[in-house]
């Protein structure tokens, strides 16, 4: 009995399908380190003084938002030439830059939202001792937003996870992509996308889990 099991396709899937697993991983938790870096700069332009900032950050939200993650990823991947900016990207490169590009868009929106979430006494509590505006931000504004911002953050981890399934167009080799491979030569397709849903589920539905026992901790 269990020679069949450790001999059945789910388990002959799996070193094939650990590799793309890996490389999921990778996009993600790379593209959200920028994308925070970036979202974050986004977000506080959001909030600026300056009408033309402002405007900008905008701009770039609603186009990113307003367009389909895989549409950016070939614009990235096929658009950005060498004939158009004289450079030429890889796979592996293209997915990282579109996560980026597409989750600082979402982040910069959860980044105001929680920075508008403060309440303006807190503001005032700042200047009432001799702090800054940028000081009032860093000090008592920001640390309490950022508070704020981890439940929806941890969505948007998820949200980009999943997103990495729309890279196999341009072949990088993530999850969904080693599966193709995998059942284009076994031919066992029902066995290999089971186990490929499988795979995100153990990511994401833990993932989920943390995030609501978190959100009732930080009661937010």
């Amino acid at each position: 009995m269990l020679d069949t099991i450790l001999e059945s396709p789910y388990i002959d899937s799996l070193p094939f399908l650990f590799d793309g697993l890996k490389m999921t991983v990778l996009i993600t938790f790379s593209g959200l380190f920028f994308g925070f870096i970036l979202g974050a700069i986004v977000g506080i332009a959001r909030l600026s003084k300056s009408k033309f900032i402002r405007s900008i950050s905008i701009v770039y939200i609603e186009i990113v938002r307003g367009t389909p993650i895989l549409v950016q990823v070939l614009f990235i991947y096929y658009g950005l030439t060498e004939d158009l900016i004289g450079i030429s990207i890889n796979e592996l490169t293209a997915a990282i830059v579109a996560i980026t590009i597409n989750a600082a868009a979402y982040i910069a929106e959860i980044v105001r939202g929680a920075v508008y979430s403060i309440e303006k006494g807190q503001s005032e509590a700042g200047r009432s001792l001799g702090l800054t505006e940028n000081d009032t931000m860093r000090y008592i504004i920001w640390p309490q937003a950022f508070k704020r911002m981890i439940p929806p953050l941890g969505n948007q981890f998820v949200i980009s996870l999943k997103d990495t399934s729309l890279f196999s167009v341009i072949a990088v080799g993530e999850l969904l992509y080693m599966g193709k491979q995998y059942y284009n030569v076994t031919y066992e397709i029902f066995e290999t996308l089971l186990m490929v849903c499988i795979l995100y589920l153990l990511i994401t539905i833990p993932t989920s889990l943390y995030l609501r026992r978190l959100e009732r901790k930080l009661d937010v």
